[in-house]
């Protein structure tokens, strides 16, 4: 059983930063694509940002390019999402995924284990 928690969300100005962590535990987390979503209010779940394996590739949504970051550290099975220049419509309930498959995938479907999600507010 793979569980993931994500932590971090909380309330911020626009133009804030803030850094959400997910731990993963229960398998190899080394071997997993790790993937972000988001869901804001009344809006679907949408992808943000993945990473392979070994980090060598990394995929932003054209949304949150330039302005956030995913990484991982395969030691301590956690990855993050660096979120700079907040804006308003950042503000949503975030995601973390795991897919064991590799596909390196844009598509929620494609992921396997998901967390219960971190909310990230952004006033202006």
């Amino acid at each position: 059983q793979v569980q993931l928690v994500e932590s971090g969300g909380r309330l911020v100005q626009a133009g804030g930063s803030l850094r959400l962590s997910c731990a993963v535990s229960g398998r190899t987390f080394s071997g997993y694509t790790m993937g972000w979503f988001r869901q804001g209010p009344g809006k679907e779940r949408e992808f943000v940002a993945a990473i392979s394996w070994s980090s060598s590739r990394r995929y932003s949504d054209d949304s949150v390019k330039g302005r956030f970051t995913i990484s991982r550290d395969n030691v301590k099975n956690t990855v993050y999402l660096q979120m700079n220049s907040l804006k308003p419509e950042d503000t949503a309930v975030y995601y973390c995924a795991a897919d064991p498959r590799n596909y390196y995938s844009t598509m929620s479907y494609d992921y396997t284990y998901w967390g219960q999600g971190t909310q990230v507010t952004v006033s202006s």
